[in-house]
C-alpha cells in the first residue's frame, strides 16, 4: 500500500546549551533542513519511552510538519503540551491522499494516541442479529458485535421497542427460537423441543419444517431487515390471496397474521424517504471542550438504527476533521456505508474519504459525501443534529451530576489557582449590553459544583465607559454587600448568607485587573479572584502576566466553563426581560394603546424583535388593534428605531453577536 518508508532523523539539528539540555525540547529531534519529503504520507510523535503521542497524515509532510518547528508561543496549547513530551518525530511516505487517510486511521485504531481525538460510543446498543453460521439460524437481541458468523441489524436505541420488533419479526417469519441444547437433543432424539411443542418454536427442531424450508424463511427475514420490506409485504399478500382461493384456510389465516405482523413492523419504523434510498445522516454539536454526533441509519427509506459518539475537543480539531475521523469510525468492524452519506458541513479530505469508504461497497458504486440544502433529507439532517445537540446535554448533566468528577474538580481548581481551601461556593460574573446601551450584569452561584439557582442576582448599569468598567462597578456593588454583611455583626441570610471562596469574572487580563481593583478597594483580601477567557479557556490570575492553562479534559475546566456559561444566559435572559420593558414602555405613549393591549402585542409576537420588525398588516390582524392603531404603532416604533438600527444583544467581553437573541 506504501512505497518503501522514510524515517525521519532522531536528534538532528540539536544545539545544546552549556548545561547540555536543549534550550528548546524540540531541538533533539528537529529534522535537519531538506530532509523532510514533499509526498503525502503520515507521521507520528512519540516520548522517549517509545509511546506514541500522535498520529496526522498529510499532503505534503514537509509543509505540515514545518508547522510543528515554530515558535512555542505561536503553537496552541494542546500542541505545546505534545512537543513537550515528545522525543522523536518519524513519518511514512505514501502514494496518495488516500492511502494516507486509511493508514492514520489504522495507526490511530492500533496505538491509541492520547493527543488524538478520542470517540467514545456513549452507549452500547443492542442489534437484532440473525446467526447463520449455525444450521438453524435464530434471530437475537444481543449486545454482542462478535457473533462468529451473525448478520447484525441495527444498532437500536431502546431496548423495549427492539423486544417488541423482534416479537412481530417473529411472528411474520416463524423461525427456531430455542436454545442450542434443546435443538441437538430435539434433533438427536427425533421429538419436538419444549418451546415447540408449546407452538413457540418454528425450527427443524419442531419437526414441521426442514432444514431447507427453514433456510429460506431466515433468508427472507435477512432481505426483510436488509429493506426489502415492499417484496416481501407483496409476497405474503399474494400467497395469502392463493390460499384463500384454493381453500386452503388455515394457511390463509396464518399468512394474514403474518402480514399484519409484517405490516405492524413497518409501521413503527416511520418512512423518511422513498422505498429504494439508502442513506446515514450524521448530525454534529460542539461547544468548547466537548463534541456529540449522532448517526440516522436509513435503509429502504425507513430508520433502522442509530448510534451517537461522545468526544473531548481540542483547539485545532476543526468540525471538518471530527466528521472526517467519524465517518471512518462509524465504518469499523466491517459495517458497510450506503451510497449517500448527509452531513452538517463536508469534511477535511472529502475527496480521499469518498474513495476511502467507496472500498467499503465492493461492486456496488461510489459513496458520495454531500450537505442537504432542502427537502426530506435536509429535515433528518436537522433531526439527526438535533439528537446530537440532547446528547451532549444529557453529557454535561451527567457529568456535571457526578459527585466524585464535582470533588475532583473542585480541588484541581484549588490547586491551579493556589487556594488554601477548596472553592465550595463559586460566584461568576457576566456583562452583557445592547451594542452599549442598556447594559446589565448577571452573578450566579455554584456550591459544591452545582448551580444555586436561588442565589442568583442581577445588576442594572445606568453608566459605564467600557466592560471593564461595567465589571467593576458589579463587583465594588458585591463586595460592599459582603463588607455590610460582616461589619453589622448580623447573621447573613438572604441572597447574602454565604462568602465565596473564588470569584470568577468572564473575560481576560483586563477584566480581571478591574475586579482586582474593586476588590482591593474595598478592602476584600480572603477571596481569590479568576477571568476564563475565550477560545482558549485559559484562567487568567490577579497580577500574573500569564495565564494558567488547564488541560482540556480536566474536571476544572468543565466546571468553570459551566459557571461561565450559566452566567451568560442568566445575563441574556435578564437583557431580554428588559428589552419587553422598554418597548412596552414605548409603546404606553401610543394614542389607544393601554397596558393590557400592549401585553396583549407581546404575547402575540413572541418577543420585541418580531413586535419591531411587524408589517401594519401583521398588526392589525391582533385582535382589538385596528388599521390606525397599527400604523401609529409602527410609525413611532420606527421613530424610535433609527437611532439604535439593526442592534443586537452582544457579550460585553467580546463584542461578538449572541445567537438566537431574537428567539425569545
Amino acid at each position: 500500500m506504501t512505497d518503501d518508508p522514510l524515517r525521519g532523523s532522531q536528534g538532528a539539528g540539536g544545539i545544546p546549551g552549556a548545561s547540555g539540555v536543549p534550550a528548546d525540547p524540540r531541538d533533539a529531534f528537529k529534522p535537519a533542513p531538506g530532509e523532510i519529503p514533499t509526498s503525502p504520507g503520515v507521521y507520528r510523535f512519540s516520548d522517549r519511552h517509545g509511546r506514541v503521542l500522535y498520529i496526522g497524515k498529510a499532503k505534503n509532510l514537509r509543509a505540515r510538519l514545518s508547522n510543528y518547528f515554530q515558535p512555542m508561543h505561536s503553537l496552541m496549547p494542546r500542541t505545546r503540551r505534545m512537543l513537550s513530551l515528545a522525543a522523536n518525530v518519524d513519518w511514512t511516505v505514501v502514494a496518495s491522499d488516500t492511502e494516507s487517510l486509511v493508514l492514520e486511521h489504522t495507526w490511530i485504531t492500533e496505538y491509541k494516541p492520547p493527543f488524538n481525538v478520542q470517540f467514545k460510543d456513549d452507549k452500547t446498543y443492542p442489534y437484532l442479529a440473525v446467526t447463520l453460521a449455525e444450521e438453524a439460524p435464530r434471530l437475537i437481541i444481543t449486545r454482542n458485535e462478535r457473533i462468529r458468523g451473525a448478520k447484525y441489524f441495527g444498532p437500536y436505541p431502546k431496548v423495549w421497542a427492539i423486544r417488541e420488533t423482534a416479537e412481530l419479526l417473529q411472528q411474520a417469519f416463524p423461525i427456531r427460537t430455542c436454545n442450542d441444547a434443546d435443538y441437538k437433543r430435539a434433533m438427536t432424539s427425533g421429538k419436538p423441543c419444549l418451546a415447540g411443542q408449546i407452538g413457540r418454536c418454528s425450527g427443524p427442531c419442531s419437526h414441521r419444517v426442514t432444514v431447507e424450508e427453514h433456510r429460506e424463511r431466515v433468508s427472507e427475514l435477512v432481505a426483510f431487515l436488509g429493506g426489502n420490506y415492499q417484496a416481501q409485504f407483496r409476497r405474503l399478500q399474494r400467497e395469502m390471496k392463493d390460499a384463500a382461493g384454493e381453500q386452503r384456510y388455515e394457511d390463509a389465516a396464518r399468512l394474514r397474521d403474518q402480514v399484519a405482523a409484517v405490516d405492524h413492523v413497518m409501521e413503527k419504523n416511520a418512512i423518511v424517504l422513498g422505498h429504494e434510498v439508502d442513506v446515514d445522516a450524521f448530525g454534529l454539536r460542539v461547544d468548547e471542550l466537548s463534541a456529540a454526533l449522532h448517526q440516522f441509519i436509513i435503509r429502504g427509506g425507513r430508520v433502522r438504527g442509530e448510534r451517537s459518539w461522545i468526544v473531548d475537543v481540542e483547539l485545532d480539531d476543526s468540525p471538518g476533521r471530527l466528521l472526517e475521523q467519524v465517518l471512518q469510525t462509524a465504518y469499523e468492524d466491517g459495517r458497510e456505508p450506503p451510497p449517500e452519506v448527509l452531513v452538517p458541513q463536508l469534511p477535511d479530505g472529502l475527496e480521499s474519504l469518498e474513495e476511502t469508504l467507496s472500498k467499503l461497497r465492493p461492486r456496488k458504486g461510489k459513496v458520495r459525501i454531500r450537505t442537504p440544502e432542502r427537502g426530506d433529507k435536509a429535515q433528518l439532517m436537522d433531526r439527526a443534529t438535533l439528537n446530537a445537540g440532547e446528547n451532549l446535554m444529557r453529557y454535561k448533566l451527567k457529568r456535571a451530576a457526578d459527585i466524585t468528577s464535582r470533588t475532583d474538580a473542585l480541588a484541581e481548581l484549588q490547586g491551579a489557582i493556589g487556594m488554601d481551601e477548596a472553592p465550595l461556593r463559586i460566584e461568576c460574573i457576566d456583562v452583557s449590553h445592547l451594542q452599549g446601551t442598556g447594559v446589565v450584569a448577571s452573578l450566579v452561584v455554584f456550591e459544591d459544583g452545582l448551580p444555586a439557582k436561588s442565589e442568583y442576582r442581577k445588576y442594572r448599569i445606568e453608566e459605564t465607559t467600557d466592560d471593564t468598567d461595567s465589571i467593576y462597578q458589579v463587583v465594588s456593588r458585591r463586595a460592599a454587600q459582603l463588607n455590610h454583611a460582616r461589619e453589622s455583626g448580623e447573621r447573613p441570610t438572604g441572597a447574602y448568607r454565604a462568602r465565596p471562596q473564588l470569584l470568577i469574572v468572564d473575560g481576560g487580563e483586563p477584566q480581571v485587573k478591574a475586579a482586582h481593583r474593586a476588590l482591593t478597594e474595598a478592602g476584600v483580601t480572603d477571596i481569590a479572584l479568576c477571568g476564563i477567557a475565550k477560545r482558549l479557556e485559559e484562567l487568567w490570575l490577579p497580577e500574573d502576566p500569564f495565564p494558567v492553562v488547564l488541560p482540556r479534559t480536566s474536571e476544572a475546566l468543565f466546571l468553570v466553563q459551566r459557571a461561565r456559561d450559566e452566567a451568560h444566559r442568566f445575563a441574556i435572559t435578564f437583557q431580554r426581560k428588559r428589552r419587553s420593558e422598554a418597548i412596552a414602555s414605548q409603546l404606553a405613549d401610543v394614542p389607544g394603546l393601554g397596558p393590557k393591549r400592549v401585553q396583549q402585542l407581546l404575547r402575540h409576537f413572541g418577543s420585541a424583535a418580531r413586535l419591531r420588525a411587524a408589517s401594519v398588516a401583521e398588526l392589525a390582524a391582533v385582535p382589538g388593534i385596528g388599521d390606525r392603531t397599527a400604523e401609529q404603532i409602527l410609525g413611532h416604533l420606527t421613530r424610535l428605531r433609527k437611532p439604535a438600527a439593526d442592534a443586537k444583544i452582544v457579550d460585553a467581553q467580546t463584542d461578538t453577536e449572541l445567537e438566537g437573541v431574537d428567539d425569545e
